[in-house]
């Protein structure tokens, strides 16, 4: 049994002595793997950091977002009965009182051309003699006496 102990150390300083070999040849192989096809790794990385960023982008900018209010599509507000009469007192046409119907429902001059698929210089003439005719001056009276003679609801 003296033996056992110095036999149990041989063992182990050779096993100790072995891995550090391997450890050391492993070394070696990567560093001439890394050195060999340095180029192709760079690459790889460069390709994997560009795709990376392409998808983040990608689920960025097609992200839905929520409809704001100007994107809501407003439907004008029908015609009070006794508008009609009142309208055709005035000598206002359908598609002024169309315009009026827009301007309440607080559309731009551009958006009611896009709405009514007519250009604003339209929109602009129509609301121009609609004004005339409800003898106001700006959209916020026009509305105000278009709703005060039932002409919208």
């Amino acid at each position: 049994m003296p033996y056992a102990l110095p036999v149990k150390r041989i063992v182990l300083v050779y096993g100790l002595c072995g891995g550090v070999v391997i450890a050391a040849l492993k070394v070696a192989e990567y560093r001439f793997v890394v050195v060999e096809h340095s180029v192709e790794i760079y690459g790889g990385v460069i390709a994997f950091v560009f795709a990376a960023v392409g998808i983040r982008l990608g689920m960025m900018l097609s992200r839905t977002r929520p409809a704001a209010v100007s994107d809501v599509v407003a439907l004008p507000a029908p015609l009070a009965p006794s508008g009609e009469a009142r309208a055709s007192q005035l000598g206002l046409t359908p598609r002024e009182l169309e315009i009026l119907q827009q301007i309440a429902t607080g559309k731009s001059t551009r958006e009611i051309a896009e709405a009514l698929f007519v250009s604003e210089n339209t929109v602009k003439t129509h609301a121009s003699r609609l004004f005339d005719k409800l003898q106001v001056r700006r959209r916020t009276q026009a509305v105000h006496v278009g709703r005060k003679l039932g002409l919208i609801a």
